[in-house]
């Protein structure tokens, strides 16, 4: 599948998830500080408790960026290891104007964050 693909497949499966499940796997792969960084919240043990199914829900803002972070994570572990999408989020990235795709998203910088995603995944076969 061509990373632009993945780039609305991940649209699809993000928006069908639900909250808890969502939240759970960027929990699970990314860490709650990285997960709260993104979502733009200070307690990081909020992302733990929107990961649970009766938890609470992350706001309306919060979860786009979440859900941002999720087609992130599926674009870029469709083909790298977990360790390498992981730093993917939190280095200075250059189709970013050096900042981390985690700062850009907490930012609201969607499109942009997105296609540096796709843009990596499309090298990746280099």
């Amino acid at each position: 599948m061509s990373a632009p693909h993945e780039a609305v497949a991940s649209h699809a499966q993000a928006s069908r998830l639900p909250t808890s499940e969502l939240t759970g796997q960027l929990v699970h792969n990314l860490g709650p500080t990285l997960v709260a960084l993104v979502a733009n919240v200070r307690d990081r043990k909020l992302p733990y408790k929107w990961s649970q199914t009766d938890g609470p829900r992350p706001r309306d803002a919060a979860l786009t960026r979440l859900q941002v972070a999720h087609r992130c994570w599926s674009i870029l572990s469709s083909t790298e290891s977990a360790d390498v999408a992981r730093a993917w989020f939190i280095g200075a990235n250059p189709h970013l104007e050096e900042d981390s795709p985690a700062i850009a998203i907490r930012d609201g910088r969607y499109r942009e964050v997105i296609t540096a995603a796709v843009a990596f995944a499309d090298r990746s076969g280099d």
